[in-house]
């Protein structure tokens, strides 16, 4: 017997019955190993700006371009090329503005057509036939499976075929559809698989609009950030994660976020602040949501010693006589004197109107049908890092020491570090979200926030923030990790602790805004490890100076793109303008990367054995055929 059990072959031998089964699908196999690998795009922190991100994933950070000019800019030229690519990104929006213009004339048509079946012939290249096929739009897998593969016969048959296809598209008044159908298998072919590395929620106005665009994608995978687990634990009934949810949308007025997508009227807070604070402005509203979220987290610390996290328990340095705070950097003025609902005896304890408040938006964010639905994908599709194609991709960080060792953090009466640290947050995720357990989601806000949380990777000083007008004591300080991550000998250490060759992968981060107007760059550990968080938030724009940066990772080499801001759909309509980026070439490979180097390869090389083997016992009548 060889590597796989007779039982296992047996129940092969059910899929493949006999020899003839087996070896078409051993040479289907073999011949896929030899193709280009798929393109992998990577983006990170996406915070609800619904419009760049939407355009970054239809132009696939760049490539449409780069491949549009390489066809076409000597015939089309450089504003051609951009008009054919306006086409490819917002296809009815721009056929739309082009007839309202008079423009879309049949041989304008006819010609896009043309130059689309061209561009997607070319890039199907790189697939197999009946993986192409699955990539087409539902409805039009016959008109385009023939317009891809003409055949270019000396007797014109088939060029006679393909122009009576054209016209019939035309003739039909199907050419719209078509050119739909074609610019999502061209957006479809040109990135094979999307990553995106974290933080899908907060600050930017749609995420709602985000997480539905995501769920179109084919082949798509998720690193949480601290972000996702934030909204993650708020939907699964964690009332400090909720709060906290609350506090952060109403800071960045994305009210409309809950209220029409999600379904959470915010009625009841500002009748809660009417009566209890006098007013239920912007102002007095984040106040009462801090306060409230310094009680449930102040309780979730006390339930949980060992998250050690006594010091943030900040209600209680309060001098509530002459209204300041004892930090460790001194005694600072609070900038409010009004506080009604603490009792300094009990400051953790909730009123009777703050408790009936909690109970009212736990029981809403657990009772959104449309929030579960999208916080399901961001679970399933979801883990806490991944390892694809010999890189790895986390949000956050790896905790470490001082001296750049991996920490030892304790967590139910078990230490853990490293990749054993980050499978353990998996699977209180995991956990979490399946059992609604108090422990899981008292953990859930942890992993949010915590000193220790490989999603974190600072501490939060949200009451210094809120409370106290000094700046000089907001600042966070963050892990040994980001005093290290620049070290080659560190980010091979991480490499290697999940199992990857250091001399050959790489760490793929987001989480932390580039500050590029300063210089820095988004390149560390010499070219180990990438940082993808350039500023898609544009709270962030002014301080990265950038809008993002994302990695491409092609047959050919590793790209990163920085990403200028985005000036809209309507710009893109009207004159054809993209989101300008500049790419720089990190590593190009010496040679072609296939299939055959990749996951991909590896699990299809293991299934080719198996067959092999199944193929000897037909051959050797230990089973039977049919």
């Amino acid at each position: 017997m060889g590597e796989f059990s007779l039982e296992y072959l047996t129940l092969l031998s059910e899929k493949y019955p006999n020899e003839a089964a087996v070896c078409s699908e051993i040479i289907n196999l073999e011949a896929i190993l030899t193709l280009p690998k798929g393109t992998e795009h990577f983006i990170s922190d996406l915070h609800g700006e619904y419009d760049a991100v939407r355009h970054i994933l239809n132009n696939c950070s760049g490539v449409i371009l780069e491949k549009v000019r390489r066809l076409f800019e000597a015939r089309r030229g450089e504003q051609g090329c951009r008009a054919l690519c306006s086409i490819i990104y917002y296809p009815r929006e721009e056929l739309g503005a082009l007839r309202e213009r008079g423009e879309l004339t049949d041989e304008k048509l006819r010609n896009t057509l043309e130059d689309l079946c061209l561009l997607a012939e070319t890039l199907s290249s790189k697939y197999t036939r009946a993986h192409v096929r699955r990539q087409m739009p539902s409805g039009w897998e016959f008109v385009l499976d023939e317009l891809l593969h003409i055949q270019r016969d000396e007797e014109a048959n088939q060029h006679r075929y393909h122009d009576m296809i054209l016209d019939s598209i035309i003739a039909t008044g199907a050419a719209d559809n078509v050119i739909a159908a074609l610019a999502a298998l061209i957006k479809s072919l040109a990135v094979d698989r999307l990553h995106v590395v974290g933080d899908i929620f907060d600050r930017g106005p749609e995420p709602a609009g985000i997480v539905e665009t995501l769920m179109r994608q084919r082949h798509i995978d998720i690193q949480w950030g601290n972000h996702d687990i934030l909204w993650l634990g708020a939907a699964c009934g964690s009332p400090s994660c909720v709060f906290t949810v609350l506090r952060i949308t109403c800071d960045y007025g994305n009210e409309l976020t809950l209220e029409r997508r999600y379904g959470v009227s915010l009625r009841a807070l500002a009748e809660f602040c009417e009566r209890v604070y006098g007013s239920s402005d912007k102002k007095v509203r984040k106040l009462a949501l801090s306060v409230l979220g310094f009680k449930l987290e102040g309780q979730v610390i006390m339930r949980h010693p060992g998250y050690g996290m006594d010091d943030r328990l900040m209600l209680e340095r309060i001098n509530y006589n002459d209204w300041t705070v004892k930090l460790d950097t001194g005694v600072y003025p609070l900038n409010t004197t009004h506080l009604p609902t603490i009792d300094p005896a009990e400051p953790y304890r909730l009123s009777s109107e703050e408790q009936a408040l909690v109970d009212e938006y736990v029981d809403a964010f657990e009772d959104s049908q449309s929030l579960r639905r999208h916080l399901n994908f961001i679970y399933q599709r979801g883990s806490t890092y991944l390892t694809c194609n010999g890189n790895l991709l986390y949000h956050g960080c790896i905790p470490l020491t001082k001296d750049g060792g991996f920490a030892q953090v304790r967590h139910g009466g078990k230490w853990y570090s490293g990749k054993a640290l980050m499978d353990y947050a998996d699977a209180v995720v995991k956990s979490a979200w399946v059992s609604g357990e108090e422990s899981a989601l008292d953990m859930m806000w942890y992993l949010w926030c915590g000193n220790d949380s490989p999603f974190s990777g600072r501490v939060f000083h949200t009451f210094e923030r809120a409370m106290v007008d000094d700046e000089s004591t907001w600042a966070e300080p963050r892990n040994p990790y980001f005093k290290f991550w620049d070290n080659e000998d560190t980010a091979r250490m991480i490499l290697a602790e999940f199992g990857l060759d250091p001399d050959t992968g790489h760490i793929i981060n987001g989480h932390t805004p580039v500050k590029a107007r300063k210089g820095e760059s988004p390149v560390k550990a010499g070219g180990k490890l990438f940082v993808i968080d350039g500023g898609f938030c544009k709270a962030y724009q002014k301080t990265t100076g950038i809008a993002g940066y994302t990695l491409i990772y092609s047959s050919h080499g590793i790209r990163l793109k920085s990403h200028r801001p985005f000036e809209g759909v309507a710009k893109v309509l009207s004159d054809n303008v993209d989101m300008e980026s500049d790419s720089v070439s990190i590593e190009e490979f010496p040679q072609r990367r296939y299939i055959a180097d990749t996951d991909e390869g590896t699990a299809l090389r293991r299934r080719i054995t198996a067959l092999q083997e199944l193929l000897e016992l037909y051959r050797s009548g230990a089973l039977t055929q049919y």
